[in-house]
């Protein structure tokens, strides 16, 4: 059984910064890639930054400059600094991973239970 805990969510003011962590434990072989999406009240889940196993890295348009994701291998953990925040980055955060079991098994694509990030203008 697979587990993805984050942490760090919570209410900041406009122009502030927060960050998000997320450590996954349990039956792990290997990690691939690893990401943050958000999902807004009324809109879609949709990708915030991803970060792969070799640490390249992409980004949403709209947190480009101001997010920034990394990884720590060791302990099986991903963050997210989040700088010069904006209201409309309000929303839930969740983590997502691509997780390998076992030695020659597929990944499995895991997610954490959200953390709510507020914005005040």
């Amino acid at each position: 059984q697979v587990q993805l805990v984050e942490s760090g969510g919570g209410v900041v003011q406009a122009g502030g910064a927060l960050r998000l962590s997320c450590a996954a434990s349990g039956s792990i072989f290997s990690i691939k890639a690893m990401g943050w999406y958000r999902q807004a009240p009324g809109k879609q889940r949709e990708l915030v930054a991803q970060i792969s196993s070799g640490g390249s890295t992409n980004y949403a348009d709209s947190v480009k400059g101001r997010f920034t994701i990394s990884r720590d291998n060791a302990k099986n953990t991903v963050y997210l600094q989040m700088n010069s925040m904006k209201p409309e980055d309000t929303a839930v955060y969740y983590c997502n991973a691509d997780i390998g079991p076992s030695r020659g098994w597929g990944t499995i694509e895991y997610w954490g239970q959200g953390t709510q990030v507020t914005v005040s203008s």
